[in-house]
């Protein structure tokens, strides 16, 4: 059993006899406390989809919930769902748009490295690789020798995702991103 302070983010744990999937947590030191950092967790149950907000002492004990994990790809959306395909089996994984609303904005049909999380065989939400490649649908003109300034711009990409880019990348460019920080790492191998 681990203690508060070593849950992540998207990691799946019981509490009160329900299982949740944790998407935030904050950190936080009271002043005039004794050494208690305190975690704050928001956290999403997997059956009713109900948002709940929790505080966790750091040394306060919590049990992992029956997880695992499928490599998997994004095959389609479905009205308000989206539709993956397990990459060994085939098996399809139909999961809410509204429980993996973040993680929409880093998924196209050419992902890869995703990863479908199941907790007792349903599926439940999604692991985004470190980074994705996306193209660039809207941005300002690029700006001859831009390169040599740190200046950025406002590009949106192709899921709809707005990021800053450097001056010189322009319209119709593939580019990386890291998805943990939401940021611009460099132009995509051709």
């Amino acid at each position: 059993m681990p203690k508060a302070s070593e849950i992540k983010k998207n990691a799946a744990i019981e509490y009160n006899g329900k299982v949740f999937i944790v998407r935030d947590i904050e950190r936080s030191v009271p002043q005039g406390r004794a050494g208690g950092s305190l975690y704050r967790m928001r956290m999403y149950d997997v059956v009713t989809g109900g948002k709940t907000d929790e505080t966790f002492k750091a040394d306060e004990m919590i049990n992992f919930a029956d997880l695992s994990r499928r490599a998997s790809m994004f095959s389609y959306l479905d009205g308000e769902e989206y539709v993956f395909m397990d990459n060994e089996d085939y098996t399809p994984y139909n999961i809410n748009k509204e429980s993996i609303a973040e993680e929409v904005l880093f998924i196209n049909e050419e992902t890869q490295g995703l990863q479908v999380i199941l907790v007792d065989g349903t599926p439940v939400g999604v692991d985004l690789p470190s980074s994705v490649e996306l193209d660039i649908i809207e941005t300002d003109p690029s700006i001859k020798g831009g390169s040599a300034t740190a200046r950025t711009k406002p590009a949106i990409l192709s899921t709809g995702l707005t990021v800053q880019v450097p001056e010189h990348i322009s319209v119709g460019d593939k580019i990386k991103i890291n998805t943990e920080e939401k940021k611009f790492m460099g132009r995509a191998d051709k």
